[in-house]
């Protein structure tokens, strides 16, 4: 049982990338080994936390996934009612009441934002305790400025970090 152990983690290891800057291959991670899919994230009573700030981390730390819908900004007026605006985020609306959807990108790499490295915050949109990805990419390379990422973190919404597949790509460490 010890030996199928050992080679189950050395198979993880083997897949593990880290993910650079395709602008300039800084690294902007700690070694990931892939998830077959985004996870839900666990549930959190953020209204009743102790002390404000984000949820529970979506993906576990050492892993990633990528995401197949659409996420981040741009946000449009959706003729279906009842939609998530993005995964795992239920439904919004604008100022007139008509539902929105993302029409960000597919193919975002999510990963536990405290598996970045060497990120700088560009932005936040408005949120009461951290950012949201309603804006757009906020997360941007240190070593050259590209914009790369979109972190959420607001208190109720989902702890996730998105690096845009346009925007990164990953190496064996």
């Amino acid at each position: 049982m010890g030996d199928r152990q050992q080679t189950h983690q050395d198979d993880g290891d083997a897949e593990a990338v880290v993910f650079v800057c395709a602008a300039c291959d800084s690294v902007l991670t700690a070694p990931l080994a892939p998830l077959p899919a985004v996870p839900e994230p666990p549930y959190y009573e953020w209204w009743n936390a102790e002390h404000p700030g984000p949820s529970p981390a979506t993906i576990s730390a050492g892993r990633y996934a990528v995401e197949t819908e659409p996420y981040g900004a741009p946000l449009v007026v959706s003729a279906t009612p009842g939609v998530e605006v993005m995964p795992r985020h239920g439904p919004m609306s604008d100022g007139q009441g008509q539902m929105l959807v993302s029409r960000g990108p597919r193919g975002n790499i999510v990963v536990d934002p405290a598996d970045a490295r060497g990120l700088e915050l560009r932005h936040v949109s408005a949120a009461c305790c951290g950012a949201t990805p309603y804006g757009g990419m906020n997360q941007a390379c240190a070593a050259c400025g590209t914009l790369v990422a979109t972190l959420c973190s607001d208190c109720c919404l989902p702890h996730e970090l998105h690096f845009s597949a346009g925007h990164v790509r990953g190496v064996r460490p």
